[in-house]
């Protein structure tokens, strides 16, 4: 077994000695009561997948309920991610468990493979994931304590899961609450070959740890032990993975190739196209886990069906509590009555309910909204160095706008293209401003691509309202430290020719919902905003002779 295996076991033996030391709670868990059981399925390759079931209590064995299922690597009884355990039962931190037991429903947790109390190989997505996703589904829906309808519902891995089960189309699959899921994992891990930064939480919230570690992370979690007091079976599948397996995972999670065999089969927006399995999505735009990116493409090659998105300004999270507004749990619980559950009961609020970076919320029909015209605008050219880590004005060429004549709203996912020389191991990065009359500038969005003779940059999705009098801002640079992992080509990087395409609303908006701040936008207006000097403001301008948009309205196609 190499090193970073023994380290592994090592780590997670150590939360085992925190668990078995500490006193162990064995009170009534906190929240709504509930009958805990445990049982095990097997997978049509003979992988043993351990569940956990919770169901109301008071009911009988075989009452049937709808159930809500939730498939994760991150349900080990002893820990969850980093946190250790010390009371038994499920661990449902973060789930929401408590409301849907208290409507009536089955909450079902499946561990997938080479987690927590199930045998394999895991497989980062892959076929023998997808194969856990229907084996569990098509289980729940067809036991006795079950009415056959199946939802599943879950925050980031445990979206993808969900996710996964939309593309297998599962007998039983009746809908699925996806927050902040992964639809691509190779655009999670990697923008263009450019590894992202992620975050060291508790620690920090910039980014730290290099995609390519996330195997070592994903087999730490796999290789967190059983409690004590699990069956036999639990504790002997807790430490089984292979050492083979290790070495496997690790090196298809650092492959930085897009084109690999291993990403294109892991890849579900194809999958998705055309899904008519009722989808409750939301995604942050603040979220610098799971990003802004690729989700939208699947959202907006659904096939028809009664789906429902939340997109605004917030992090890596379900908008239970995090997101300015406290209607998320009575929409989400609606609509998992209506189309698992079978009851006769309208979802609350609009198709699509959208934050706007000024705090305001509205609805929509579609997003980017279907009047969106994309604006193109030339950028200044010149010399940048590929250096990183010390800031400097030779990593950098700005453009400038003159301040707006009239409010603009960016809405959908800005583009650039740039014509570069340069060696192809150094990186282009463009990223947006909103630039105050203050001259605080404040990130809109951003991207990144090696250096070749074009490169094409797709940023992050935003939705900014621009007020008059501020200034559009856009940074060519080599890249983003706390953002991107990048050696250093410690070269000159020439910009012959750069285009920005910025999506703007053609109508303004007038918020038509009630909500408010999130935590994550008040951070960022905080932590991502710079001051820029007279020497940028007055000798980077360039014309932006933006469209101009129309007075609100209530009507129309939106």
């Amino acid at each position: 077994m190499n090193v970073g295996a023994v380290l592994l076991r090592a780590l997670a033996g150590v939360l085992l000695i925190l668990g078995v030391v500490a006193p162990v709670s064995v009170a009534e868990p906190a929240g709504v009561p509930f009958t805990w059981s445990q049982t095990y399925l097997t997978a049509p390759d003979g992988t043993r997948l351990h569940a956990d079931i919770m169901r109301p209590a008071g009911i009988s064995e075989d009452t049937r309920t709808p159930v809500v299922l939730t498939v994760s690597p991150y349900r080990a009884h002893l820990a969850y991610l980093s946190h250790p355990r010390l009371e038994d039962g499920p661990s449902i931190e973060n789930l929401p468990v408590d409301m849907f037991v208290q409507a009536g429903y089955t909450y079902v947790i499946v561990d997938l493979r080479g987690f927590a109390g199930s045998s394999g190989c895991p497989d980062y997505a892959g076929p023998g994931e997808r194969s856990d996703v229907t084996t569990a589904v098509e289980w729940a829906a067809s036991q006795p304590w079950s009415t056959g309808k199946v939802g599943m519902v879950g925050v980031s891995y445990e979206a993808r899961t969900g996710m996964m089960g939309l593309a297998a189309k599962p007998k039983g699959l009746a809908a699925v609450g996806a927050f902040a899921a992964t639809v691509d994992p190779y655009s999670y891990l990697y923008m263009q070959g450019v590894s992202w930064k992620f975050s060291g939480k508790p620690v920090t919230e910039n980014g730290i740890r290099p995609a390519d570690q996330v195997g070592l992370e994903h087999l730490l979690i796999a290789t967190t032990p059983g409690r004590w007091d699990d069956s036999p079976e639990y504790r002997a599948n807790a430490v089984q993975i292979s050492p083979e397996c290790y070495a496997q995972y690790q090196a298809n999670t650092a492959d930085h190739n897009a084109n690999s065999e291993f990403w294109r089969d892991r890849d579900l927006v194809d999958r998705l196209r055309g899904n008519t399995i009722p989808l409750f999505l939301s995604q942050g735009f603040l979220d610098y886990n799971t990003r802004a990116y690729r989700v939208f493409d699947v959202w907006n090659a659904l096939g028809p069906g009664e789906h429902r998105a939340w997109f605004g300004q917030w992090g890596h999270s379900d908008c239970h509590e995090r997101c300015g507004t406290p209607n998320f749990d009575a929409e989400l619980l609606a609509f998992f009555d209506r189309h698992v559950a079978g009851r006769d009961v309208e979802v609350p609020g609009p198709r699509i309910r959208v934050g706007q970076f000024d705090g305001a919320w509205r609805s929509e029909t579609s997003w980017p909204p279907k009047d969106v015209q994309r604006f193109s605008v030339d950028l200044r050219t010149g010399v940048y160095t590929d250096r990183g880590i010390i800031p400097g004005p030779d990593r950098e060429i700005w453009s400038v706008s003159e301040p707006l004549a009239q409010d603009q709203h960016l809405s959908g996912i800005p583009t650039a293209s740039l014509r570069l020389t340069g060696p192809a191991s150094a990186t282009a990065t463009v990223e947006l401003y909103d630039i105050a009359p203050d001259g605080r500038a404040t990130v809109i969005t951003r991207g990144i691509a090696p250096v070749s003779e074009t490169a094409e940059i797709r940023m992050l999705a935003q939705d900014w309202p621009l007020p008059a009098g501020h200034r559009i801002g856009a940074r060519i640079t080599d890249v983003i430290d706390d953002v991107w992992s990048h050696a250093p080509a410690n070269a000159m990087v020439t910009v012959t020719a750069a285009r920005l395409e910025l999506p703007l609303l053609s109508a303004q908006r007038r918020p038509d919902l009630s909500g408010g701040l999130s935590e994550n936008l008040v951070k960022w207006r905080a932590e991502k905003t710079i001051t820029l000097g007279p020497d940028v403001l007055n000798n980077a301008t360039v014309p932006m002779n933006l469209p101009p948009i129309s007075a609100p309205t209530d009507t129309g196609d939106r």
